[in-house]
């Protein structure tokens, strides 16, 4: 065994480098080729029925309002019970026939097929599920003295989105439906202070791969990977490492920096027309994809360019961090954000 072992250590590198030489071309004519043929017949959403967790705010809200200027049925679910009753009312405005909301937590097994239930009983029907519910947890590992208070971060992130699908994959089998995963660039590109947050978004991405591969062609599965987009983290909303609910615009300039951050609304719809085209990832902005092969080619590089722009050393604050004194540089924020960032309001949810 050990032999044949050290036989593929030699070859394998050598016929995988050749093999990928002859196979890349004719594989990437063959996907440009798919790719036109699914944006002329895309998906026609009116009247389909959508479920779409963690719908009060953010890419939920968003895409809620997406697939309601397309005509599709939305079910909607948030721990928010009135902020889940405006974005519904607006999604009628927009355009949706009909739109129903169950207030629910998806880190609760029993809310998430009740999620499910309420909307068959409602529409009789699902067709996509949208797993979006998700939360942030910023703190250095080291710094959080009661590990068990993490756990939140990975039942709502990775868990909320595997209880809902188990409850859903009988009616998306029916109705050769289609899942949407929200995963994160964070996957990849693991920035420091968010230990479990990146490890949830590794887990929901390698979750829905295999995922794909059990369901084959029955239902289709896209796994969302944005970078920095308008959302309550981006305007330093967070959990901190003790489970509280705090707003620290100073942290999130270290955590963010000069980066862009892409607006909602644009990344809802490059999401649904993803969904509607078939495709297996969809990434916004889309330039956020070159950090993944940075990630693989460099790892190193990756690594210390994380650790020289979040971080200013051991036990020093976060106001000391490149990514922060970048940003305040004069003339960077304006540029960057000309709208004012706004506060957000902090509710219990």
């Amino acid at each position: 065994m050990e032999l044949i072992n050290d036989f593929l250590n030699l070859t394998a590198p050598f016929f995988t480098f050749f093999g990928l030489c002859f196979f890349l071309p004719p594989f990437y004519f063959f996907k440009f080729l798919q790719s036109i043929f699914s944006t002329i017949f895309s998906e026609n959403l009116y009247g389909k029925v959508v479920l779409i967790t963690g719908a009060s705010s953010g890419i939920g809200e968003n895409l809620a309002y997406e697939y309601a200027s397309r005509g599709a049925c939305l079910a909607l679910t948030a721990r928010r019970k009135n902020r889940l009753e405006e974005v519904a009312e607006i999604a009628r405005e927009i355009g949706s026939p009909n739109v129903f909301t169950v207030h629910a937590d998806v880190s609760k097994p029993d809310d998430c097929r009740r999620i499910v239930d309420e909307t068959i009983t409602h529409f009789g029907r699902l067709d996509h599920l949208v797993n979006i519910a998700g939360i942030t947890q910023i703190s250095m590992f080291e710094d959080v003295e009661d590990i068990t208070r993490t756990k939140s971060v990975m039942d709502t992130n990775f868990w909320g989105s595997v209880y809902t699908t188990r409850a859903a994959l009988p009616y998306l089998r029916q109705s050769n439906g289609k899942i949407v995963a929200m995963s994160s660039s964070a996957a990849w590109l693991t920035a420091p202070r968010m230990s479990i947050y990146n490890a949830s978004k590794a887990a929901v991405l390698s979750f829905f791969e295999t995922m794909r591969i059990e369901l084959g062609g029955d239902v289709h599965i896209t796994i969302v990977t944005p970078g920095f987009v308008e959302s309550e983290l981006t305007q330093g909303k967070y959990y901190s490492g003790e489970g509280e609910l705090v707003f620290n615009q100073d942290m999130r300039d270290a955590q963010i920096g000069p980066v862009p951050v892409a607006s909602a609304s644009g990344c809802a719809k490059g999401i649904v027309n993803g969904v509607c085209r078939k495709q297996r990832y969809v990434t916004e902005p889309s330039w956020v994809k070159v950090t993944y092969l940075w990630k693989v080619f460099c790892p190193e590089l990756i690594e210390r360019g994380c650790r020289l722009l979040f971080m200013a050393g051991r036990g020093m604050p976060e106001e000391s961090a490149l990514n922060k004194k970048l940003l305040d540089i004069p003339g960077v924020r304006s540029a960057l954000y000309p709208d004012s960032i706004r506060t957000p309001e902090i509710k219990s949810e």
